[in-house]
Order: structure tokens, then sequence, then C-alpha cells
């Protein structure tokens, strides 16, 4: 490896944030090694020129292959790790089965931390490195439907938070990036989880499934107001990355930047039924 060569790893590239990311830092110059979940979209990046190792979240024994392999190829340095990869179970709390909770908490939180674990040691041997965490503004602004989602980027913003604290005597940097509606497939592919959890159907909410819920799932419809394309997370990570000195936090859109500062100004009360609107 070219001892100037930055080395990244990206999670959850099949597509989305993470499929742009990976192809926006390459052409800055970083070698990127774009992890998917499944073999068949590290198969179709490795087509398209990258290292692409398989990670899974869900599976403690990739996460240590798809490590040691990207390990293997840089001669045993990282200088960066985004943590994206992570998947979405909508609907009401009260039919959120414990089981689907757990499952996303494994994906979206404790296979994060896996990952993170095992690189960290890395970064402390070679005496630098950056931790980006994809988190979102549903990490800190509760919204309905989203209890499975809001509940994993909630802890993972705990989780992180902490690490930067724990983190600051280090040359290491942990940075979040907390992006608000963004073009990607995350409706799309969590339509397998909601079919798979939710029963909607005997739910004492069944008809606002019918009328809200699931006309948004399946029909897709106009893009969210003030919805930006990945190409917006991407600038953040750049930030994240490349400044000497990251801030902690990157919000991204404008009902991101918006809510981080609702949520200190306004009151509780205030908080609970502007949001309840929605």
């Amino acid at each position: 490896m070219n001892p100037n060569e930055r080395s990244l790893l990206i999670t959850g590239c099949s597509s989305g944030i993470g499929y742009h990311c990976a192809h926006a830092m390459r052409a800055r110059g970083w070698r990127v090694f774009a992890s998917c979940r499944k073999q068949k979209d590290c198969d179709r990046l490795a087509a398209e020129g990258f290292e692409a190792p398989r990670i899974d979240y869900a599976d403690e024994d990739s996460i240590a292959r798809g490590l040691d392999s990207v390990l293997a190829a840089t001669g045993g340095r990282l200088d960066a790790l985004f943590n994206n990869g992570a998947h979405a179970c909508p609907g009401a709390v009260e039919d959120l089965p414990t089981e689907a909770l757990r499952e996303i908490l494994q994906v979206n939180v404790l296979g994060w931390h896996a990952l993170t674990r095992r690189v960290l040691p890395v970064m402390r041997a070679q005496g630098h490195g950056r931790i980006v965490q994809n988190s979102s503004v549903l990490g800190y602004t509760p919204y309905r439907w989203r209890g499975a989602y809001g509940t994993s980027k909630f802890a993972l913003e705990g989780l992180s938070r902490i690490l930067q604290l724990e983190m600051s005597d280090t040359p290491i940097k942990v940075v979040l990036i907390q992006p608000g509606p963004i073009t990607s497939k995350i409706r799309e592919n969590a339509i397998p989880h909601f079919e798979r959890w939710i029963d909607w159907e005997n739910s004492p909410r069944a008809e606002e499934y019918r009328a809200t819920l699931r006309p948004r799932l399946y029909e897709g419809g106009p893009k969210d107001r003030f919805e930006l394309g990945p190409e917006a997370v991407q600038a953040a990570l750049v930030k994240a990355l490349e400044h000497p000195n990251p801030r902690p936090r990157y919000t991204v859109t404008t009902p991101a930047t918006f809510m981080a500062w609702a949520i200190r100004l306004m009151p509780d009360r205030m908080l609970v039924r502007f949001l309840a609107r929605f």
C-alpha cells in the first residue's frame, strides 16, 4: 500500500448513501473498501473496481472476516471507518414485537459497536484515525411510526457521544453525521421487515396504517419536503474525514438543523404537541 494513500472502510454500500459516498471518496483519492451485507452486492461493487468485503452487522463472524481482509490488503492500517449500514422497521411501538426491536438494535447499534471495537486497536497502534457514525435526525427527534429505527439511532447517539469523550485524549476523532430526509432505498428496503413483524390488520391503529403508513411505504410518492440527495451526506463526510479538527456533529438538511435547535429551545409540552401533528 502506498504510505500516502488513505484507507476508508464504508459499510452499507449496496445503494443510497453508502454507494454514493464510496464512489465520491474514491474520486477524492481515498482507497475505499465498500462493504455490503449480501455477497451479490459485493460482487457488483467489485465489478465496479472496488475492494468489497462482505460485512453483515448481524453476523459477527462476517465483521471479523471483513475487517481482517481489509487489514490484510493495507498492511494492517485503516485510516477511517464510516459506519453506515442500517435498516428500518416502520410501525407503531405498541405493534412492534420485542424480537423485532432486538433485531434492529443488533444491526443498527450492536454490529456497529462490534466493528468499531475491532477498529480502535488498529487506530491506536498507528496513532491516528477517524470513526464516522451515520446517525439521523431521528436520533434526537421522536417521530411517530419510527419507534424501532428511532430507538436504534437514539442509542447510537448516546454510544457515539460517550465514545467521543473517551477518545478525546487520543488522536482518534469520532464524528456523528445527522441527516434528515435523504434520497435512498430505506423505505423500499423496510418493506420485508414491516411485513415480517407488524400485524397491522389486527392493530388498534389499522385505519391509520391503511390511510397513512402503507401508502407512503408501498406507493412512494413525491420526495419529502427539503429532501436532498446522498451528495449532501458526502459533503459532511468529507469534512468529518479531511478537516484537521472536525466538529463532533454535522446536521444535514434543513429539518435536521431545525430540529436540533427546536429540541433545545421548545418547552417539552410544546415540542410534543408540535411533533404529534406529523
